[in-house]
């Protein structure tokens, strides 16, 4: 308990932290009450509102099915949300358990897992991912998996480059000498060293996830089914509204997708500080 409440004073005390906290709980409560914050209904249509002006009863006007643009917007912190997260865990657990499995068992288990990390790293990611997500379908589980599956090389690198420094420490030599296994050193000893670094890469790998969400949706290969900032992107660019100036269609999401992406970044800069034994002291 002392341990949780040291994090969330230093957590209080960095100006990141709080900025980008402040930032993600703000479209969180977005997403989850956008029934109530909604003005209307985001699917209902009419074409009477053809690409209306922003207006004061529709504040960032109506797409070309008449949908009311700000209702739409709000309902499009959920996906994001749930897409982010969702990947950026799959990310960092297959990432996590590979560094560890590679970097203490060593030899020709690490041989191999970092041949294929290595090869994740060099395919151009989003192109693999468009390929997949096109050959699997645009359901939303389908881009969950995709991204998360895709995404998890970096972080299983860094992992393993502490995971090298730390098998060798005295505690860890101790347990061997006590027979420990290797699974319970792996998780017991070395997890708890290397959580510094991969609270960090969790916040990057959810941001990372929401960006790619939005790409493949705007590519045509994403959920489009589904409300999302980066189908609303697409819709702007399919209907004309962006070349004709309808700037309130395609600024809006683009500007949340940068700000979620933004408040996460910080997120993570303030948790590796307080993290990091070594960022704490140049710190102070």
């Amino acid at each position: 308990m002392s341990d949780e409440f040291d994090f969330w004073k230093e957590f209080k005390s960095n100006k990141k932290g709080m900025i980008g906290l402040i930032i993600v709980l703000f479209f969180a409560v977005i997403a989850i009450f956008a029934p109530i914050i909604s003005p209307y209904n985001p699917n209902t249509t009419n074409p009477a509102l053809f690409l209306s002006p922003p207006s004061r009863l529709h504040y960032f006007g109506t797409d070309t099915l008449g949908q009311d643009l700000f209702s739409r917007d709000i309902y499009g912190a959920q996906i994001s949300l749930i897409v982010g997260i969702s990947a950026g865990a799959v990310a960092i657990v297959i990432g996590l358990l590979a560094g560890l499995i590679s970097g203490y068992l060593g030899g020709a288990v690490d041989e191999v897992i970092m041949r294929i990390v290595d090869f994740f790293i060099v395919i151009p990611a989003l192109v693999f991912m468009i390929i997949i997500a096109a050959l699997l379908g645009p359901s939303l589980i389908n881009v969950i998996m995709v991204i998360g599956l895709l995404s998890w090389a970096p972080t299983a690198r860094i992992i393993r480059s502490m995971v090298l420094s730390i098998r060798e420490w005295p505690f860890v030599e101790s347990a061997k000498a006590n027979n420990a296994g290797k699974i319970y050193i792996m998780f017991r000893h070395i997890f708890p060293n290397v959580t510094s670094v991969l609270y960090g890469n969790a916040m990057l790998a959810i941001s990372a996830a929401i960006f790619t969400q939005a790409a493949l949706v705007f590519l045509g290969v994403g959920n489009v089914t589904s409300i999302s900032w980066g189908g609303i992107i697409r819709d702007a660019y399919t209907s004309g509204a962006l070349t004709a100036g309808d700037f309130s269609f395609i600024l809006p999401p683009g500007i949340f997708i940068f700000v979620l992406i933004f408040g996460f970044i910080m997120m993570g800069f303030a948790t590796e500080e307080i993290m990091n034994p070594r960022l704490r002291t140049i710190k102070g």
